[in-house]
């Protein structure tokens, strides 16, 4: 994954960036399942790796697929980088006390999982424990991701729309100037 991240960084290529966009959503969705997050892996690979790469694509279609060249401002640069550093700094100081990974004593396996696992099926009345709470337990979660995907998905064929009608319109007064 951090090949891929370096090579997406260097390349200037914006076909072969969406590309490896799309490898590195597959690459986490892979090391999603070896973390047993199935169902974040089937996510991760359905939107990162198929819906992103698809909708990237077809941005590329409408432009060019190479990078503007760009002189980078030194002071500017300065500035990214030192953000970059305090950001990665606050997110290490930030998971310190985070518990070991797979630590049987982690909050996560001494409160909630186990009144899920005993009381889930009865509490909700679905069959699957994963359904018991991605329905019920974290019912309003699934609601609001559902809305971003949705409102997305309305965002992206308003922009596809928008495109269309400006097509149209200047064929159509190509077409008023060429027939006088």
């Amino acid at each position: 994954m951090a090949a891929t991240v370096f090579m997406v960084v260097r390349l200037h290529n914006l076909f072969a960036v969406v590309m490896l966009g799309g490898i590195y959503s597959l690459l986490a969705a892979a090391l999603l399942v070896v973390l047993d997050a199935v169902d974040v892996a089937f996510t991760e690979a359905a939107v990162g790796a198929g819906i992103s790469t698809v909708l990237a694509l077809g941005a590329l279609a409408l432009t060019t697929s190479q990078e503007k060249e760009s002189s980078p401002r030194p002071l500017f640069t300065g500035v990214v980088i030192f953000v970059v550093l305090v950001t990665g700094a606050a997110l290490i100081y930030g998971s310190l006390d985070m518990p070991l990974f797979g630590d049987p004593a982690a909050p996560i396996h001494t409160h909630v999982a186990d009144a899920y696992l005993a009381e889930g099926q009865a509490a909700t009345g679905a069959p699957n424990i994963v359904t018991a709470v991605l329905a019920s337990y974290r019912g309003f979660d699934t609601l609001g991701e559902t809305m971003v995907i949705f409102t997305a998905g309305i965002g992206v064929l308003l922009t596809f729309a928008s495109i269309q009608a400006g097509r149209k319109r200047d064929d159509a007064a190509g077409e008023g100037e060429g027939g006088e």
